[in-house]
């Protein structure tokens, strides 16, 4: 509705109106001029245009409440004063007009265009009137739908919200489990443990409630992690990781990859009577990011029945974040590589943060 736009296309409409009515005027013989064509047209529908922009800047919000008897009463009297009013300024600027008539005065002239051109002005405002109509029923429908997503993001944010309320607290009891066990037969390894769950608690409460942090963080956030259970196994467990430089500043969940590596400790590694080995990887795919865990231990079926260890609260909540997150763009894979080693994948759109430095925090974005 900016006035250059709206008024310059009912200019546009006039040159069209006017070249039709040049070219049939010279089909039936008659010798018209383009130019007086196209300046009678556009002025017409340059007044229309300038009258119909200030009825909807004055009373636009007026037209999309009023009423059908105020329709009959109020708006049909207003095309007609509108038609009239137009007619009126546009006459004086062609006093030779029209061609084939001897000369007329302002008033006769002014009868004589509006026998013909009343009606025609009217279906042009009432045209108008069903066009401002509708556009106040396309925004107050694209304001609905906007209300919609918002709603859809707010619920989003807080199902999200509650998903990490409810992982947090599980990180937290299993860790002080694995201290109090620990205490039992090495005290200060237990004492080591319980200051590294003091820093990786400290990056919790920094990161506060984003829902997006770089890999980076989270890498470093594993690292911690790692290097507690390093001193719970004494070294049994072969970690290594291998991740892709440039991915550092790419954009993932919070807190996604802990629950994958906490279950492989829980599930895998610690059933076994010897050493294991974890390996942690980040690659990418494309224009997608892959994170993949792979643990040794017992697999996913021992003994020909199906553990339920896979379905715990760290794998259930991360596949319940990753389907809010990114809906059905993902995959969450588990399987075995060997009959003693599970590989937990996760693929997702790779996006880089704009900002490495910046917190995340509002659900989508970037």
């Amino acid at each position: 509705m900016h006035p250059a736009i709206f008024i310059g296309t009912f200019i546009l409409l006039g040159g069209l109106f006017a070249l039709q009515d040049w070219v049939s005027l010279r089909l039936w013989g008659y010798r018209a001029s383009l130019s007086i064509a196209l300046e009678a047209w556009g002025l017409q529908y340059f007044l229309w245009g300038v009258l119909c922009w200030l009825l909807w800047q004055w009373f636009g919000t007026q037209i999309q409440r009023v009423s059908a008897v105020r329709i009959l009463t109020i708006v049909l009297p207003l095309s007609i004063v509108t038609s009239v009013a137009e007619e009126m300024i546009w006459v004086p600027f062609f006093p030779n007009l029209p061609l084939d008539r001897p000369h007329m005065d302002y008033w006769h002239r002014l009868s004589f265009q509006l026998s013909g051109e009343l009606l025609d002005n009217m279906v042009i405002f009432w045209c108008v009137f069903g066009m401002f109509r509708a556009i106040g029923y396309y925004l107050k429908f694209r304001e609905k739908e906007n209300t919609a997503a918002q709603l859809e993001v707010q619920l989003a944010n807080a199902k999200i919200s509650a998903l990490q309320m409810q992982l947090n607290p599980h990180f937290l009891f299993n860790t002080m489990n694995s201290i109090s066990s620990l205490m039992r037969i090495d005290i200060d390894a237990a004492d080591t443990m319980l200051e590294q769950l003091g820093g990786l608690l400290r990056v919790t409460l920094e990161r506060g409630d984003a829902q997006f942090i770089s890999l980076h963080d989270e890498m470093e956030f594993i690292e911690m992690y790692l290097a507690m259970q390093d001193k719970r196994y004494e070294g049994r467990v072969l970690q290594s990781m291998a991740i892709d430089p440039e991915l550092y500043d790419a954009v993932v969940p919070a807190m996604i990859l802990q629950p994958i590596v906490e279950n492989a400790y829980a599930h895998g590694l610690s059933k076994l009577e010897g050493s294991g080995i974890l390996s942690i990887e980040a690659h990418k795919e494309g224009n997608r990011l892959r994170l993949s865990v792979l643990n040794s231990g017992l697999g996913l079926v021992p003994n020909g029945e199906k553990r339920s260890g896979g379905q715990g609260v760290g794998l259930a909540n991360t596949y319940s974040r990753l389907q809010l997150h990114y809906g059905e763009d993902h995959s969450f894979q588990i399987c075995e590589t060997d009959r003693d080693k599970v590989l937990v994948t996760l693929t997702f759109p790779l996006r880089l943060s704009q900002n490495p430095a910046e917190s995340i925090t509002r659900f989508g974005a970037l």
